[in-house]
């Protein structure tokens, strides 16, 4: 295995460490637990804030407190509430837990109702309730408080839900606590966590710096998992700031970091194509991605690698397999219209149609392209479009951005190689 030529820069500064607290409230909540029951109307919704609120007290309160928090009998009337709203079978057995917790809190254990709560949660995720889930999320948070594992979820959550104010604090205060706990996986996926924050902010030298810090904490740990994750982001950078060449060396790198059989392989792999795309290796790009159609098979992925298919069949040139992509891709979107993929899919197909010079093809799905973007409010693929719809018109072939450096071209065509190897072993 070759030497990997990217390394993070070593730590310039030493730092004090302390647990700094975290936003518990977002922007729009009047009280606290509202997003669920909006989330969850009708009687169910109603049993989850109980219990919700319930835990959020019994965990704020001292111990010596806990003994006066509920009315007695309050459990036997949480159990009624329960069956009366017809609570999903695997909501039962946590709610049941938090019950327990109002009828005997002087006795219930707290990594007991922190585990009731991150059930909840993750039952709540599955089903894209994600208010839900970052409610009883941090309802595991506040009563096992020093827990990092629990307070990056948090953080997690919060990132989905994009309230970036919110997940930055849990994030750092996830830093400090495992860092404190010597929990060093879950303290460099925080710096992760922060660094794809920061993407979603659009601040990529923060989000550089932390994707950086994530790898030193992952290299000294020898944590090759998080190393590839934080090397496959770093990519990711380059290739959105045009750094051509460290993009090259990170691909690789995240490569040999993840190993052959690692579950996130496909994904690294259909990004480092599509780059290979844009810099006008279709050829090498084109074969790695016919290999992953055995691996994504989620309808998101699946719409969007049979675009990229096309644009690669048509940058090397091969007409059947572009007309082939679009063909599978009008299937796909026929069979989930609903997938947020299907604009960059015919963005993908338009720039393979200007490769051809299949000038009506390319003006037809660049305007499909610009139709959902403007229905989508989405600006960004909305001006790739109609610059796609102008050149078709003006018959403007799509132009190639072959890079003329030797080592590139051996460095693509040996990974596109192990790729392929090991995404079809």
């Amino acid at each position: 295995m070759r030497q990997r030529k990217f390394k993070a820069p070593p730590r310039k500064t030493l730092r004090r460490w302390r647990v700094p607290p975290a936003l518990t409230h977002g922007d729009g909540d009047a009280f606290e637990g509202l997003s669920v029951l909006e989330e969850n109307p009708g009687d169910l919704g109603l049993v989850l804030w109980q219990s919700l609120r319930d835990a959020m007290l019994w965990g704020r309160a001292d111990s010596a407190e806990r003994d006066a928090l509920f009315a007695p009998a309050a459990d036997t009337s949480r159990l009624a509430s329960m069956l009366a709203a017809g609570a999903p079978a695997e909501t039962e057995e946590p709610l049941k837990v938090l019950a327990g917790m109002v009828g005997h809190p002087d006795v219930a254990r707290e990594e007991n109702v922190a585990l009731a709560c991150r059930e909840l949660a993750g039952w709540a995720e599955a089903r894209g309730l994600l208010a839900t889930a970052l409610a009883f999320g941090q309802a595991a948070a506040v009563v096992t408080a020093a827990d990092p594992s629990c307070a990056y979820n948090v953080g997690r959550l919060a990132r989905r839900r994009a309230e970036h104010a919110r997940a930055e604090t849990w994030f750092r205060r996830t830093i400090a606590l495992a860092r404190q706990a010597g929990d060093w996986p879950t303290y460099a996926m925080a710096f992760v966590g922060l660094g794809n924050l920061y993407v979603q902010r659009g601040n990529f030298p923060a989000a550089r710096r932390f994707f950086e810090r994530a790898l030193r904490a992952a290299g000294r740990n020898s944590l090759h998992d998080i190393e590839g994750m934080a090397l496959h982001d770093l990519f990711v950078i380059a290739v959105d700031t045009n750094d051509t060449a460290q993009a090259h060396d990170l691909a690789r790198g995240a490569f040999e970091a993840y190993g052959p059989h690692h579950p996130r392989l496909p994904h690294l792999a259909h990004d480092i194509a599509y780059f290979w795309i844009t810099q006008g290796y279709a050829d090498r790009a084109l074969p790695v991605l016919k290999t992953l159609t055995k691996h994504l098979n989620d309808p998101a992925s699946r719409v969007a690698l049979a675009g990229n298919i096309g644009r690669a069949a048509a940058g090397a040139g091969d007409r059947d397999g572009y007309q082939a992509a679009w063909s599978e891709v009008v299937d796909l979107i026929a069979a989930n219209p609903g997938v947020d993929t299907v604009h960059g899919s015919w963005l993908e197909l338009a720039h393979g149609g200007l490769s051809l010079g299949v000038w009506d093809r390319a003006e037809d799905a660049a305007q499909r392209a610009l139709d959902g973007a403007t229905r989508r409010s989405d600006a960004k693929t909305r001006l790739t479009a109609e610059a796609l719809i102008d050149a078709a018109r003006r018959h403007q072939r799509a132009e190639r951005q072959v890079a003329d450096r030797e080592e590139w071209r051996e460095s693509t065509d040996a990974l596109s190689t192990d790729l392929v190897h090991s995404l079809s072993s």
